[in-house]
């Protein structure tokens, strides 16, 4: 019976070893349709999934008929930017994305560049920090994002400083680790309608716009 060799399998070069692929989202549509955005390995960063942002926009093409050339974004919590250069792609002229991480911020900067997507604005800032600031002087926007780390507390945060950001007629995106009812929104959730809500795995996300005031 042959005995088994001795000899120690060669060792795999270093070099040769090829690291893990990295996380990745595509842009859905628009002038730049399936190119690639990197998703950074940081805690609390969870881009929102491919399939997620289809139904999102969909429904956005619906309600603003497909006019994007007039659509002002605010992309609060931008991580990896799927939300803002996603409507940039789709023709929004001006997109300011709000990031406190500072390798996002970076990451942000890169894909920018890459895209030339001179109508994208990046800030590294606390979105609280930055909505507080922005106060009666900002700019408003059509369409606010608004998709923070989950269990922090920062929807009961945010929501009250971006009514005043929004334009009448706008549009704010939520994401969250709970589904929101059109009878029975939080207390937080005071002076919002419900237009749309959906689910797909454990997140939930949804469409709302300022509930109009009675004269």
């Amino acid at each position: 019976m042959k005995k088994p060799s001795s000899k120690k399998p060669p060792k795999t070069p270093v070099h040769a070893i090829k690291p893990p692929l990295a996380r990745q989202v595509r842009i859905i549509g628009g002038a730049w349709k399936r190119t690639p955005l990197a998703v950074l390995d940081s805690e609390g960063l969870r881009p929102t999934p491919d399939r997620v942002r289809e139904t999102l926009f969909n429904w956005l093409n619906h309600l603003l008929d497909g006019n994007w050339d007039k659509v002002r974004c605010l992309d609060l919590f931008a991580g990896t930017g799927a939300l803002g250069f996603e409507a940039a792609s789709r023709g929004a002229p001006d997109v300011t994305m709000i990031e406190h991480n500072t390798p996002a911020v970076r990451q942000l900067e890169a894909t920018k560049i890459k895209l030339d997507a001179s109508q994208v604005r990046i800030l590294r800032s606390d979105a609280a920090t930055w909505l507080s600031k922005a106060g009666a002087e900002a700019e408003r926007y059509d369409l606010i994002f608004l998709d923070p780390p989950y269990l922090q507390g920062w929807l009961e945060k945010i929501l009250p400083l971006c009514q005043g950001l929004l334009a009448e007629q706008g549009l704010l995106y939520l994401e969250a680790e709970f589904a929101l009812e059109a009878n029975d929104l939080p207390a937080w959730l005071s002076g919002w309608q419900l237009l749309r809500a959906d689910k797909a795995g454990i997140v939930f996300y949804h469409l709302l716009k300022r509930q109009a005031t009675s004269a």
